[in-house]
């Protein structure tokens, strides 16, 4: 499924809509003073700390090291696997529902078999809206059984078919919201994943208002991390290494030529830049990291509040020794250059990010056609 990118979203439009909503993007120059320094005020969900010992005496591991700085939340997708870093956070996604369809001895599968099995949604006559219950009830089931074990906020994701549907995109948490009330999981435990076109920022916007957190991802411009701040959003998630992906075969995006006219990495300085704007206008909204490629990306994002970890990066982290201080040394002055627009490379990848997640949700409603009703439930 093809999702297109709406005119809301391109620069002209976006900016008037932006004064319209009082999510005007500032321009002025940042002071120089600003410094990216560790944040330790994020208390609902915490990187585990001592994930590992030190290894001789004097020195520590690198994972320790950069817990001390970040809050580190490990990368799956199955969750059935975690044994040597705890959990600290989660996420219910399409994709995640997949995985566990495709491993029928997931300690998750239970759950999207009872949901396959709920009355109320097997009584709908309309199969789009059976489906769609279907759906739903399988993400809370699964956000429910990850709240008992994780110690942060569980993220469940919101269909990005609805990424240009503002009204869309709030009933849809509202439902989703009314189906976690009933299994008895506060709202302060949630964030609802919403893609960050201009409608989805401004249902987070309108979420956010009513105490609702809001969880934005797909961001790969400082616009769109600016109007989500703006909004009041809890968390915005930039994923580093699809910029520099995308930067290595593309052209044109003025926000990433800039990046590498100064000889820095596209997306580790629009991590600066969005981490600068958030602190020094006081947004209440903190920043994760994703798509980390190499340890030298954490060692370089170092005081963000997030970085997701894949599994693999972890365990080397947890195998490498350091002296103190001696790789860590990065808290640096940044100066931000504030941007007003999305460019091409947040166009292609946010619109690449939203045809996948669109394209899961899709085959997650066909495996549920073809296996609806469940056995032996």
């Amino acid at each position: 499924m093809s999702v297109p990118l709406h005119s809301p979203v391109v620069s002209s439009a976006l900016s008037s809509s932006l004064q319209e909503n009082k999510l005007s993007v500032a321009v002025e120059s940042a002071k120089p003073n600003l410094i990216f320094m560790p944040q330790r005020c994020f208390p609902l969900i915490r990187g585990a700390r001592n994930f590992s010992l030190s290894l001789d005496t004097g020195s520590i591991t690198e994972l320790d090291a950069v817990t001390s700085y970040s809050e580190i939340v490990p990368d799956t997708v199955i969750f059935d696997d975690f044994k040597g870093f705890p959990l600290t956070a989660a996420t219910v996604s399409s994709s995640l529902l997949l995985g566990i369809c495709s491993l029928p001895d997931t300690k998750f599968r239970s759950a999207v078999d009872n949901a396959l099995a709920d009355s109320g949604c097997y009584g709908l006559e309309n199969s789009n809206d059976r489906m769609s219950c279907f759906f739903n009830k399988a993400l809370v089931n699964i956000g429910g059984d990850l709240a008992k074990l994780v110690p942060g906020r569980v993220s469940t994701e919101v269909d990005a078919r609805l990424a240009y549907d503002t009204n869309g995109i709030v009933r849809k948490v509202h439902d989703l919201l009314k189906l976690y009330h009933e299994i008895n999981v506060p709202p302060e435990r949630l964030l609802f994943k919403i893609p960050s076109t201009w409608q989805g920022i401004e249902a987070s916007r309108m979420l956010e208002s009513k105490g609702i957190q809001t969880h934005m991802t797909f961001v790969y411009s400082f616009c769109q991390a600016a109007a989500a701040a703006q909004a009041g959003a809890s968390v915005i998630q930039i994923f580093v290494g699809r910029l520099r992906d995308w930067a290595r075969n593309h052209s044109g995006d003025s926000e990433v030529n800039s990046a590498l006219r100064r000889g820095e990495d596209p997306g580790l300085a629009l991590v600066t830049k969005a981490y600068n704007y958030i602190h020094k206008y006081g947004h209440k909204s903190k920043l994760m990291v994703a798509a980390v490629r190499n340890k030298q990306d954490i060692f370089n994002l170092l005081g963000v509040d997030y970085i997701i970890t894949p599994l693999k990066m972890l365990e080397l982290l947890k195998e490498s020794v350091t002296p103190p201080d001696e790789k860590y040394s990065l808290m640096r002055r940044l100066s931000p250059h504030f941007a007003s627009a999305l460019g091409p490379a947040a166009i292609e990848l946010l619109t690449a990010g939203m045809n996948s997640y669109s394209g899961q949700s899709k085959r997650v409603e066909e495996l549920f056609g073809k296996i609806w009703p469940p056995p032996n439930v």
